[in-house]
């Protein structure tokens, strides 16, 4: 049997301020594609607690670098080789790691808290080298299996990314994005996960002792030999039914719609209205689009992820309702009540949430009050006059929306992007 190759030690080379702007300077010409660019090479440097927030830095090798206490909030590290990196404790609030190569890396400790890293490559790892008799060495460096213990991943996007076999006990994943992300074989004992999207990820092997899923949506999502002894799976989203079944409203769905629709345009005379109040809608083919469900009753339904654009829910009653991922762009919203709803990376741009207005110069006002919204897109929609107390807005998008006279006390509008 082969021995394994044994670990050599490889000292990080110190770098002067002047030489690091030289390099910094190069790399700005090479994304200029100017004359004298060249991408920043970065491998094996010790870069400990280097302020280089906001810079880009996309496509550079940094390689093994030291990065502990850096400041990196906001930088482009997009395609960026990260390597057997040592990132503890480094502030990378916002940064974008799209496509990064960090295997093997040390994310102990360090602040990712609204990164992006689609797509990015956080697997195990080792580096190594070729000696000139030809034999492999290994460089000693950190541990085998990229580390993200104690590190801050909150509303983190790590779509598409791969962390198999990676280790992030205690880690804090609440309510990231991490659709279709591969975690076989990972280490999330005790991590926190409450409300993040794990639809479609696949966690075959994991060990996710202790973790908390609270709100976290599982809808499809591999959960092959997982071991799951004292996690916390309270209100977590599957494909399972999450409230009451379709059966059991009275006929067939379908009918039940198209009745409600029949009452809602004959302002009563014809047709019946519709409660689908604990409801989950999800089984519903094609979603809602463009459906003319006024004054449409659901206390607490489930529509996770359903196709509402353009949909008619003027006056309805959603309070508590599970919209996260509903796509409700141009939707006619005027006088709905979404109290403590649900709208994490909901679509709603251009729809319209401003009053419904009555005979007399009476109007309903809407009611967001409570509702989580994190990230949800608002780009372009009428918010005028809506209630919005205490609503959580974090990450929000505002881009372009209408605002007179909203009410927004004790709103969290924490990293939302405001109208202009």
């Amino acid at each position: 049997m082969q021995a394994h190759p044994a670990s050599v030690l490889r000292s990080r080379d110190p770098i002067s301020q002047a030489e690091l702007e030289q390099i910094l300077r190069r790399s700005d010409l090479y994304h200029q594609a100017r004359p004298g660019g060249q991408r920043a090479l970065l491998a094996y440097r010790d870069l400990t607690g280097v302020n280089l927030a906001g810079r880009d830095l996309s496509d550079a090798d940094l390689s093994a670098a030291f990065l502990c206490d850096a400041n990196l909030e906001g930088a482009n590290l997009n395609g960026a080789t990260l390597f057997g990196c040592n990132l503890s404790r480094a502030n990378l609030r916002n940064a974008s790691l799209v496509r990064a190569d960090l295997r093997g890396a040390s994310l102990r400790e360090a602040d990712l808290t609204g990164a992006n890293l689609f797509d990015a490559d956080l697997r195990d790892g080792r580096l190594a080298r070729k000696t000139r008799a030809g034999e492999i060495e290994y460089i000693a460096v950190e541990p085998d299996s990229t580390v993200l213990v104690g590190a801050t991943m909150i509303n983190a996007n790590l779509t598409q990314a791969r962390l198999s076999g990676s280790v992030a006990v205690h880690t804090d994943f609440t309510d990231a994005m991490m659709r279709d992300t591969k975690l076989v074989r990972a280490d999330l004992r005790n991590a926190t996960m409450n409300g993040a999207n794990l639809e479609g990820a696949d966690l075959s092997g994991a060990n996710l002792r202790g973790a908390s899923l609270r709100n976290a949506v599982l809808v499809n999502t591999a959960l092959v030999d997982v071991e799951m002894d004292g996690a916390d799976m309270t209100g977590a989203l599957t494909k399972s039914e999450a409230g009451r079944t379709l059966e059991e409203l009275g006929g067939p769905v379908v009918e039940r719609l198209r009745r409600h629709e029949l009452w809602a345009t004959t302002d009563g005379a014809d047709g019946q209205p519709l409660d689908i109040s604990g409801f989950d809608l999800r089984k519903v083919e094609g979603g809602l689009p463009r459906r003319q469900l006024s004054a449409l009753v659901g206390f607490n339904a489930v529509l996770y992820g359903m196709n509402l654009e353009g949909i008619a829910l003027q006056a309805a009653q959603l309070e508590g309702a599970d919209l996260r991922a509903c796509r409700l762009a141009n939707a006619d919203l005027r006088g709905i009540n979404l109290k403590g709803a649900r709208l994490n990376y909901a679509d709603l741009r251009d729809c319209n949430l401003g009053p419904l207005m009555l005979a007399n110069g009476r109007m309903i006002q809407s009611k967001l009050e409570g509702i989580d919204g994190r990230h949800a897109d608002f780009r372009g929609a009428n918010l005028q006059r809506a209630l919005f107390r205490g609503a959580n807005l974090s990450a929000a998008n505002l881009t372009g929306a209408r605002l007179d006279g909203i009410d927004l006390t004790d709103a969290n509008l924490l990293g939302s992007l405001k109208a202009r």
